[in-house]
């Protein structure tokens, strides 16, 4: 049910017209970026959001969240599949800078294995893709500001690939003063931190006005497969496209079960007969506990998600996206400020037959820090046509829980503190903290706590095989 939009009260009505007339005035941005800014505001300020009633929330039946397991096949004939893919475009969310894992520029430069980074991965899974079927699927990127200069100069060493690469920006709002809901900009802040961009459920309109969703049609696309760049595991799935041409479904949300790592994930449920995404912001003070159990909520979004093209043309052309907006509150320059921004995820309520499709967790493979690169580097998974696969040899189904310290935090001295990443297929646990650095050939198996004491440096030698210690200084190895 959309949310009754209350008439902002005078005092509101006058913050609008002040913003649309500043708005008017920035010269950075286009008409479609002013009308989105203050769309997105005006929501806001009247208080639109929707109030999730918790005794309406069901468990969503297996029509609604269909398991992986039971999709059928896809036809084995080449020309079939290659029909198939012809009607897909990749977007991959490319606005991200690595910055929290200290690095400039793009996160999905950073290396992953190999020498080789995301983006390098992300290539050659679809270059294979075309080769192997001799279909056309695009690589779409979406950039943000922050993102889009240095990604240009990247993807020219694409150029002789045999996959087509489009790049377009996603909006660029204002700030907006929290004290008069003034534009940052026109505060005298004339740079980059006067900006922000809208969360990733702006790939819908910017999709649009950058022109490349009707170019996309017109080629006959039909579906966009959506995925976080940093998602090593979010890869082109046949089963997946094939069910949704099959069955028009005009938006699928891949979800994987919760463990206890994931619980304050958004997850999907059915409400007043549609299903719809709920986040814990969502989620009154009283239910987050149930919520954050497993036993009642036992899936999470993985962010994956499969969106019909023509649908959302429909969808934003009507300004029907009307997702629940996040505030973001900020400090910048000594004022405090404001970003209103937007999931994907959100828009599942507003699509036509939208379904999850519950996904096997080999599908969820993000990269979000150091502890999560040390999983991807180690003997746990091998590379293969660009695809990171899992080692069969592991017993435990779920990955081991690594948490490093501070000191690793940065890529640069993770990298530097391994003369090799240690063997963890045998691994449960892995705690580090102070000024720990490894050698070559360590493996490291059950549960272990390696804590250098203060002040001291902790050197594990070349070929150590740790198996449920805690180790915190040389003769404890």
């Amino acid at each position: 049910m959309a949310a009754v939009a209350t008439k902002p009260a005078s005092s509101e009505s006058e913050k609008i017209l002040k913003l649309q007339s500043a708005v008017a005035g920035l010269n950075q941005i286009s008409e479609s970026e002013k009308f989105g800014c203050i769309n997105l505001v005006s929501r806001y300020l009247s208080g639109d959001a929707q109030q999730i009633e918790w005794a309406k929330i069901k468990t969503p039946t297996d029509k609604v969240v269909v398991p992986y397991e039971t999709l059928a096949p896809p036809s084995d004939d080449l020309s079939e599949i290659k029909k198939l893919l012809d009607k897909l475009v990749v977007l991959k969310l490319n606005g991200g800078l690595g910055t929290t894992m200290g690095c400039t520029g793009p996160k999905s430069v950073i290396e992953v294995r190999n020498g080789l980074t995301f983006l390098d991965l992300i290539v050659i899974q679809i270059e294979n893709l075309n080769t192997k079927y001799g279909c056309n699927v695009p690589l779409l990127l979406m950039n943000s500001f922050n993102t889009h200069d240095d990604t240009l100069k990247i993807v020219e060493k694409y150029s002789n690939s045999n996959i087509i690469i489009h790049t377009f920006n996603q909006s660029q709002y204002p700030r907006l003063v929290v004290e008069d809901f003034m534009p940052l900009p026109c505060k005298g802040n004339a740079g980059k931190d006067g900006w922000y961009p809208p969360g990733h459920g702006d790939v819908f309109p910017s999709l649009l006005n950058s022109g490349k969703l009707d170019a996309l049609l017109s080629q006959g696309k039909e579906y966009v497969f959506i995925a976080n760049s940093d998602n090593l595991g979010a890869i082109v799935d046949l089963k997946i496209l094939n069910h949704l041409i099959q069955n028009q479904n005009e938006y699928c949300m891949e979800v994987t079960p919760k463990t206890l790592a994931d619980v304050k994930g958004g997850t999907l449920i059915s409400y007043e007969g549609r299903v719809q995404l709920l986040e814990i912001a969502q989620v009154p003070d009283e239910h987050v506990n149930e919520f954050k159990s497993i036993e009642k909520f036992k899936i999470f979004n993985t962010n994956n998600l499969w969106v019909n093209l023509k649908a959302i043309k429909r969808l934003v052309e009507s300004d029907a996206l009307k997702m629940e907006i996040i505030p973001n509150p900020k400090e910048v320059d000594g004022f405090k400020v404001l970003q209103l921004e937007t999931a994907a995820g959100a828009a599942i309520r507003f699509f036509d037959q939208a379904i999850g499709i519950n996904v096997p967790r080999s599908r969820f493979l993000p990269v979000k820090a150091t502890s999560d690169l040390l999983l991807v580097q180690s003997d746990l998974y091998t590379l293969v046509d660009g695809f990171v696969i899992r080692s069969k040899t592991r017993a435990n189904p779920a990955n081991p829980s690594i948490e490093l310290g501070p000191e690793f935090k940065k890529v640069g001295n993770f990298l530097s503190r391994f003369k090799s990443i240690p063997s963890i297929i045998e691994l449960d646990s892995l705690k580090v903290s102070g000024d720990v650095w490894f050698g070559a050939g360590v493996a490291l198996k059950g549960q272990v706590t390696i804590a250098a004491k203060p002040g001291e440096k902790l050197e594990i030698p070349d070929g150590a095989v740790i198996e449920n210690k805690v180790i915190k200084s040389f003769e404890d190895i």
